[in-house]
C-alpha cells in the first residue's frame, strides 16, 4: 500500500465521513448498553494540517478550514466542530482527529473500539495514540481478515451485542476494492447481523458506482442507505469530485438528520455545480 490519509486529511471527504461517523456513535449512545466498534482501515488515529504531507496538497483549505471560517448552524456540523475543538485543545492546534480518535472521543468508558491498520508505520502511530487507552485494541492487520477474525466480538467483548464496523479503505484499485467491499460487507452480517455498518467511498464518475450499488440490496441488511456529497460536478476522471457513505442498519432516524445538513455541506464546501444525494437502496422494515 502506498496511500497515505496525511495527504487528505479534513479535505470535504473527512467533513463528511466524520459528521455521518459522530452521527452514528450519537444515535446508538442514546441507549445505555455497551457498543463495540470495529474501523478496518484506521490509519494513524492523528494527522497535524501543517506538516509536509497536508501542505503539500492543501486539501484540508477546501474541507474543514473552510467550513471553520463560517460553518453553517446545524446540531450535526456543531457535533463535529466540538470534536475537533477538543482534539486541538488535547494535541495542538493544527491537529486533526481520524476517525479511530473520534470513536474514542465518543464512545463511553464501557464501549470497546478495534482498530486495524496494516501499514507498520502507520499502525505504530496508531498505538501511539492509544497506548494509554483500555478501551482501544490496535491490530496491526488487514481489515477485511479482522472481519472475519473480530466479529461477532468475542472474549470480554461477547457481551457486547450492539455496534458499529466502519470501512474506509484506499481504494487504489477502486473496482477491485468494491468487490472486496461487499464480500466483507456480506460475510460480517452474517456473523453479526445487528451491527450498523458505514462504508466510505470515492465518487469520480457516478455513474461508475452503479454497478456496485446495485449489489447493495442484495447484502442481508434489514435496510441500507446512500449519502453523497459531490463539491463540484461529476464529470472527470482524474480527480476525486465527491464521496459518499453507504450505510447498511442505520440508526432509526439518521436520514432525517442527514437530509438537513447534507444541502448545507454542499453550499458551504462545494464549487459551483456541487450536489448532495440520500436515497434508501433498501428501506426500513
Amino acid at each position: 500500500m502506498n496511500y497515505r490519509h496525511a495527504f487528505h486529511a479534513g479535505n470535504h471527504a473527512d467533513v463528511l465521513k466524520h459528521i455521518v461517523l459522530l452521527a452514528i456513535c450519537d444515535a446508538l449512545l442514546a441507549k445505555p448498553a455497551a457498543v463495540f466498534a470495529l474501523d478496518t482501515h484506521a490509519g494513524r488515529g492523528l494527522y497535524r494540517l501543517d506538516d509536509a504531507q497536508a501542505l503539500r496538497t492543501g486539501e484540508a483549505a477546501a474541507g474543514v478550514l473552510r467550513l471553520l471560517e463560517d460553518p453553517p448552524r446545524h446540531p450535526l456540523i456543531a457535533r463535529y466542530l466540538e470534536a475537533l475543538q477538543a482534539c486541538r485543545t488535547a494535541h495542538g492546534d493544527t491537529s486533526y482527529p481520524g476517525s479511530p480518535w473520534l470513536l474514542a472521543h465518543a464512545l463511553r468508558s464501557h464501549d470497546r473500539i478495534a482498530t486495524c491498520e496494516l501499514h507498520p508505520g502507520e499502525a505504530a502511530e496508531l498505538k501511539a495514540v492509544f497506548g494509554g487507552d483500555p478501551r482501544v485494541a490496535v491490530h496491526a492487520r488487514d481489515g477485511y481478515d479482522a472481519v472475519r477474525a473480530l466479529l461477532p466480538p468475542r472474549g470480554p467483548e461477547a457481551r457486547i451485542h450492539r455496534g458499529l464496523v466502519l470501512v474506509d479503505p484506499p481504494y487504489e484499485a477502486q473496482l477491485e476494492e468494491f468487490d472486496t467491499v461487499v464480500a466483507a460487507a456480506r460475510d460480517g452480517l452474517a456473523r453479526w447481523p445487528q451491527a450498523c455498518w458505514a462504508i466510505w467511498y470515492p465518487i469520480k464518475r457516478r455513474r461508475a458506482l452503479h454497478p456496485f450499488l446495485r449489489r447493495i440490496p442484495g447484502l442481508p441488511a434489514k435496510s441500507a442507505l446512500v449519502a453523497e456529497l459531490l463539491v463540484r460536478p461529476d464529470d472527470s476522471p482524474l480527480r476525486m469530485n465527491g464521496s459518499g457513505m453507504l450505510l447498511l442498519n442505520p440508526p432509526w432516524q439518521l436520514d432525517a438528520r442527514l437530509a438537513s445538513v447534507l444541502p448545507l455541506l454542499a453550499g458551504r464546501l462545494g464549487e459551483p455545480g456541487a450536489s448532495w444525494r440520500l436515497d434508501w437502496l433498501r428501506s426500513p422494515p
